[in-house]
């Protein structure tokens, strides 16, 4: 049966796009924004090093907590809504943040701007699964890829930036944009259905507190120790100093809390009854397998820009200005690949522009740890950074494609939520690899480079440690005093090969992800109607089943579709 002619986006579609692409774009800019701006927040609001590492990971850890709620929520009350209500929430959060006259209510803030995050990822990919289909659904999805990671490159350059003039306005810049985004939403993207149900509140709080756990142990495994404390943990009074550490008692919260939450949705979705996460969704092939691409590309991509910002600044010497503009590079090479997949989409499967990202990432990876050095080029970095860019522009984008492509819409805020957990919990996985390792190469390198020159062992330990503690940026105090010069040296070189080692590593994670590609479908038959699962019959149509009673109300909601301006691909199907 001939196929009907593919109904191209209006303007408003696209203007809806470029709305929801600037809220995702505010979302992971300050995820990596508050690395560059920590220290003028610390002298400026005289706080301890407790309280700035949890300016910085509050926000991640209810961000990553909160994906499934929200995504459940959406299917409830509508993308839109849920979208918006975010925004809302991220734009008093922001206010909060910048007028925080103590290092307590900037936690907070931090804390529950996380929440307006999480409410905000989830809904843009449902957003744009339902306004989107066909070829311009896949270069939706490479325009919010694209933003993905441009904003992370952005992030730290916009900071270096806002950090001469003040750290207030990394977070009041925040204001404006969300006013402009909440009426580019309102103006250009239609009310999104709503599914009658409830929410399942004891698996919201168990899926809250499993994620949540599990973000913590990832973000902060290398501060306190995987198994036994090795830095004290202080939240309040409270202090915990001894014994097992924090995030190994997390790690087995975390394994429980979600090991009930399974169970539990599971038997709820056998009984008939109303999850939080339909397991059923497991089931769909496409949604499966590019969950674990998803989870394999997050832990490839994300590692490495946690680590190239210290090597920049404290080995080569860059300012944070300098370090946030060669990662622009990133951000050129992701929005190039952006425009390259408009034309591409009508010819080029998602899965293949999958594949192509992946290798590109991993080529431009390899080509910066081969160049990694003590004195490396800036257009060697940026050239090895743009290309590493292109490919996340591909691979970001339509994985995300592929795993929403067989999803029905009535599911689309879960299936979104759960993709972007396992996007978080990857990147998250991810850092937490590569700054160990990078951390680890880096003090023994530099002790065995000491040993080397015939300084004394405990010595070597010592400098070592205060270099590593320091994340580098004790390099340049070594290297101004004549008999710690050597020290410095050794450290820049130590951070050299730290580069090298995670750069290789990185690739090697995403040709494992491309590996994992061949056990993917690149949706049914190929193609990008996000209702085409809920559509799919039990079992085989009959030719004798009468389908003319059906004709007049198909024709009158297609008719009506069309007067909206909308493809009728873009709506909720019917139930049978």
């Amino acid at each position: 049966m001939p196929e009907t002619a593919e109904t191209p986006p209006t303007a408003r579609q696209w203007l809806g796009l470029v709305a929801v692409a600037l809220g995702v774009a505010l979302i992971v800019v300050d995820m990596t924004i508050v690395n560059v701006i920590l220290a003028p927040i610390i002298e400026d609001l005289s706080i301890g090093s407790s309280e700035a590492q949890w300016i910085q990971e509050s926000y991640a850890i209810t961000f990553a907590a909160l994906l499934l709620v929200t995504g459940r929520l959406s299917d409830l009350y509508g993308a839109r809504r849920i979208f918006l209500l975010g925004l809302a929430v991220f734009g008093v959060t922001s206010l909060l943040a910048a007028l925080a006259p103590g290092g307590g209510l900037l936690i907070l803030a931090r804390f529950v701007q996380g929440v307006g995050g999480a409410m905000m990822l989830p809904t843009s990919l449902a957003l744009l699964n339902a306004t989107f289909t066909g070829r311009a659904r896949g270069q939706a999805f490479a325009v919010w890829g694209s933003t993905i990671g441009a904003a992370a490159a952005v992030g730290p350059l916009l900071g270096g930036w806002l950090a001469d003039i003040s750290w207030r306005w990394a977070f009041g810049i925040n204001i404006p944009l969300v006013a402009l985004i909440v009426v580019g939403v309102v103006l250009h993207l239609d009310a999104s259905p709503r599914t009658p149900g409830r929410i399942d509140g004891v698996g919201a709080v168990l899926s809250a507190a499993g994620l949540g756990l599990l973000a913590f142990v990832l973000i902060e495994g290398r501060t306190y120790g995987w198994l036994l404390t090795t830095e004290p943990l202080e939240i309040g009074g409270f202090s915990w100093s001894g014994g097992l550490s924090p995030v190994f008692v997390a790690l087995l919260m975390s394994v429980l809390a979600l090991g009930v939450f399974w169970r539990r949705q599971t038997a709820l979705s056998r009984a008939g009854d109303e999850p939080l996460m339909d397991v059923g969704l497991f089931s769909i092939r496409s949604f499966r397998n590019g969950n674990f691409v998803t989870l394999m590309v997050g832990l490839g991509e994300f590692g490495i820009i946690a680590v190239l910002p210290l090597w920049l600044q404290f080995a080569l010497g860059y300012s944070a200005f300098e370090a946030g503009l060669a990662l622009v590079a990133l951000a050129a090479g992701s929005f190039v690949a952006s425009g390259a997949s408009f034309p591409m989409a009508a010819t080029v499967p998602a899965l293949a522009q999958v594949r192509i990202g992946l290798v590109l990432e991993a080529a431009g990876l390899t080509a910066l740890a081969l160049t990694a050095s003590t004195d490396s080029s800036w257009w060697l970095i940026a050239l090895a950074l743009f290309v590493y860019g292109i490919g996340v522009g591909f691979a970001t984008a339509q994985v995300t494609n592929i795993v929403l492509v067989d999803v029905p819409e009535r599911s689309g805020g879960q299936a979104s939520g759960i993709q972007s957990a396992a996007r978080e919990l990857g990147s998250a996985l991810g850092i937490a690899l590569l700054t160990t390792l990078f951390f680890s190469t880096l003090a023994s390198g530099m002790t065995d480079r000491l040993t080397r020159d015939g300084v004394a062992a405990d010595e070597a330990d010592r400098l070592g440690s205060m270099v590593t503690d320091s994340a580098g940026s004790v390099i340049g105090t070594l290297a101004a005093e004549p008999r710690t010069a050597a020290a410095a040296e050794a450290a820049r070189e130590a951070m050299a090969v730290g580069v090298q080692v995670s750069g290789y590593v990185c690739a090697g994670l995403l040709l494992l992800a491309l590996a994992a590609t061949l056990f993917m479908s690149p949706g049914t038959k190929g193609r990008s109607d996000p209702n085409r699962a809920e559509r799919r019959p039990s079992s085989p149509p009959s030719p004798l089943r009468p389908r003319a009673p059906l004709r007049p109300r198909a024709r009158a909601r297609r008719e009506q579709l069309g007067r909206r301006g909308r493809s009728p691909g873009t709506m909720m199907a019917p139930c049978p």
